[in-house]
């Protein structure tokens, strides 16, 4: 299925769509006003990735990269526009597995070419002052909750993941922020290969807000995530990641010190085959220590006696868990992530050491450990130059893997 072409849409929302798009496009407005406070703009983000991994007969290298065009209308009364075209594309080194090139000798770099409608939507805003402003969004959309350890974009590979969705937002003080999505549009397109481009959905994403002091944020959330895929090849995996997540969170900060903590409790749900119920729980603190900030945290995903692991599948995996990405799936025992990270900041240089210790959450056997450094460069606004490597040391779980990245970022 290609992720840019027809999904399976009602028509009283393909029309209701379309008459936002056309609204939002200031269609009954003179040429001159539908132009006024519009925004093109241009990036693009060029890569190198090896990857060398244990019982994988060769070594992955490949020097891939994404162009994308971002327009927004800005705001015609009430209305706006935006929408999104990204071509992701291998430019020199080829050596890799991208899970739609058939290239199984090599390890995996999920970077597949084409391209991709990354977003297209149309927003109706109305509200403003203290008690907050209200966004009504329809289309093709990125969706990042929170710290995106639920749900969020992926942004790390070419190909975002975005949703075919109704979200109504509300800031303030009392925030909420609800989303019906239809279709997951998932890293791995344009075109399906070993893993679907997109996901059937029919799923609610809901997150609440509120903030009784300054600096300090009380968070409730609930994910309904039903997953299907019309083609019986790919139906059973989306299946298996179907699942019911309510939770609550904390955010606040501290005189040199900022915390975070999640409680969350999963179960089946949709046509998930599985019964099955476990629950999440983790904290985390970072620490001003002057000449650099120091996190320390620990997440634990659990499992209902080793039948089934709670799952993220709709999340921002690499930003947790480790770069190396042994853990995009859930082991069925769970896992236990205990990491520490040390950041310092100085003179347009970000330099990040990181190490997680990675153990079973049913009966604790170490699964393995990583070591992660990364250093950013800005030498001028919109530039960015990225050296970033990670070692997974296995034990009782996957296998040695070494990944390497060198990445140079452009936004105009």
């Amino acid at each position: 299925m290609n992720r840019t072409g027809n999904a399976a849409v009602s028509p009283a929302t393909a029309r209701a769509t379309l008459a936002l798009a056309c609204l939002a496009t200031g269609a009954s407005l003179p040429l001159a006003a539908q132009q006024t406070d519009a925004d093109i703009s241009f990036g693009v983000r060029y890569r190198l990735e090896q990857v060398k991994q244990e019982g994988v007969a060769e070594d992955a290298m490949g020097t891939n990269g994404r162009a994308r065009v971002t327009l927004n209308s800005g705001r015609r009364g009430a209305f706006s526009f935006g929408g999104q075209v990204d071509y992701s594309f291998i430019l020199g080194l080829d050596d890799f597995n991208s899970l739609a090139n058939g290239k199984t000798e090599y390890p995996v770099i999920a970077d597949p070419e084409g391209f991709d409608l990354n977003q297209v939507f149309a927003r109706y805003h109305f509200g403003e002052g203290d008690d907050g402003a209200t966004t009504i969004t329809a289309g093709r959309q990125r969706i990042n909750h929170g710290s995106q350890r639920f749900l969020g974009g992926v942004a790390w590979r070419n190909n975002e993941q975005t949703f075919d969705a109704v979200r109504i937002q509300r800031a303030g003080r009392v925030g909420f922020d609800y989303s019906y999505a239809f279709r997951v549009n998932r890293i791995f397109g344009p075109d399906d290969g070993v893993q679907p481009a997109v996901w059937d959905t029919n799923s609610h994403f809901l997150r609440a807000t509120f903030n009784p002091l300054a600096d300090h944020e009380l968070a409730a959330f609930a994910y309904l995530i039903d997953l299907q895929h019309d083609d019986a090849k790919y139906r059973g995996g989306a299946a298996t990641n179907s699942n019911v997540t309510w939770g609550l969170e904390y955010n606040g900060s501290l005189p040199r010190t900022k915390l975070t903590a999640t409680v969350a409790f999963q179960s089946d749900y949709g046509d998930n085959p599985t019964s099955y119920d476990t629950v999440f729980f983790g904290g985390e603190a970072t620490f001003d220590l002057f000449l650099l900030n120091v996190t320390a945290g620990h997440h634990s995903l659990g499992s209902d006696d080793g039948r089934q692991a709670f799952r993220a599948p709709l999340a921002t995996l690499h930003k947790w868990q480790g770069w190396t990405d042994k853990f995009l799936v859930t082991p069925p025992k769970g896992v236990r992530d205990t990491w520490v990270a040390a950041t310092k900041k100085m003179l347009g240089f970000t330099l990040t050491g990181v190490y997680h210790d990675f153990r079973a959450a049913d009966g604790g056997d170490r699964y393995g450990g990583e070591l992660g450094a990364s250093l950013v460069y800005s030498p001028m606004d919109k530039l960015s130059l990225q050296a970033k490597a990670a070692r997974y040391f296995a034990d009782d779980w996957a296998s040695d893997t070494t990944k390497i990245w060198l990445v140079f970022s452009w936004n105009m």
